[in-house]
């Protein structure tokens, strides 16, 4: 633009995160700090946005938002999610990250983002069980092997260093490939199960990550263990709307994601009042920020519904770019 001095972007490839090595602790710090912010009330979250082409088996998430604090930033990210891109040895979920300076609306970093949702979703699986599972537990149960679905299994287990870890996965190709990398990762025996009801009954943290085309009841209700962490959070539900009857308390990453889109492991739910600003305990910012109790004893079951946050993708992005910069990761794009 004529008259004005050049303005420059960064932008951050695939590549360059995985050079950057996040290490566990720096993800769950970025989510955990996020978390707080939100609870203390210095974010902004606006709902998210369903975006569906209806040529493919797919739609686009539209996440936006800003985080305060040390970070201050606003971004918006986009994110496909094609359950079929496994047939094009596509990841199902890939996404674009784009944080802007809040003050004058320039934007300052492009981001894969892909990467960044399946850290940053297992971060938050993570964080919600500091506060919100027994610290005793040692079995936990992962159904699906999506991407996120890894970051899940390996940041939980860095906070519980689980005795048993239980995976399903619709196609056994990629639940044996899951399973396998987290043997190799986290140098622990992985059990296969073949059914729904072998991951769930027993397990102190039970993760509901499936990718199933319709709403279909295949988490049974009466399989859950008393004083278990259920985190449920497929775009379709399988989940019986017996589930919340069970449950001392409830709580979400945001209750207003809640009353919007037609998608979300609880939507029927809460279209039938099973989940509301009623029977809601907390969002989990409430909680990491000291202003709700989390766990209180060992025989609550608990249910945490997170539907993606855009403020940890931006927390995650901040984290990012911020190494790459002090690091000379990255390109340098002009953009006037």
């Amino acid at each position: 633009m004529a008259g004005y001095e050049q303005v420059h972007i960064d932008f951050i490839n695939g590549p360059d995160i995985e050079r950057l090595a996040l290490t566990d602790d720096e993800i769950l710090a970025a989510i955990e700090k996020s978390l707080a912010a939100q609870g203390r009330g210095h974010t902004v979250v606006d709902p998210r946005l369903h975006h569906m082409p209806g040529v493919a088996n797919g739609h686009f998430n539209v996440l936006r938002g800003y985080v305060g604090e040390e970070i201050g930033l606003s971004g918006v990210k986009v994110v496909g999610d094609f359950v079929d891109n496994y047939k094009e040895n596509l990841p199902s979920e890939l996404a674009t990250l784009l944080l802007l300076n809040p003050t004058n609306g320039m934007p300052v970093a492009i981001l894969d983002a892909s990467h960044i949702t399946d850290m940053r979703t297992g971060a938050v699986s993570a964080i919600g069980a500091k506060y919100l599972a027994k610290k005793s537990s040692k079995v936990l149960g992962h159904i699906g092997a999506r991407g996120t679905a890894y970051w899940n299994v390996r940041l939980l287990d860095r906070l519980f260093d689980f005795d048993e870890i239980r995976v399903h996965s619709r196609r056994p190709e990629s639940q044996e490939a899951f399973a396998q990398k987290l043997e190799r990762d986290l140098g622990k025996k992985i059990t296969r199960c073949t059914d729904w009801e072998s991951v769930i009954r027993g397990a102190d943290i039970v993760v509901e990550a499936s990718r199933l085309s319709q709403p279909t009841p295949l988490f049974k209700t009466e399989w859950v263990k008393k004083g278990a962490l259920v985190m449920p959070y497929g775009t379709m539900s399988a989940l019986e709307l017996s589930l919340t009857d069970i449950m001392d308390k409830m709580l979400m990453d945001d209750w207003g994601q809640a009353r919007s889109g037609k998608l979300g492991a609880m939507r029927q739910h809460v279209d039938a009042r099973k989940l509301s600003e009623q029977t809601l305990h907390a969002e989990l910012g409430q909680v990491v920020a000291g202003l709700k109790p989390g766990r209180e004893s060992d025989e609550e079951t608990i249910l945490l519904w997170h539907r993606g946050l855009s403020l940890s993708d931006i927390a995650l992005g901040h984290a990012i770019w911020s190494k790459a910069k002090a690091q000379g990761i990255g390109q340098r794009l002009r953009f006037f």
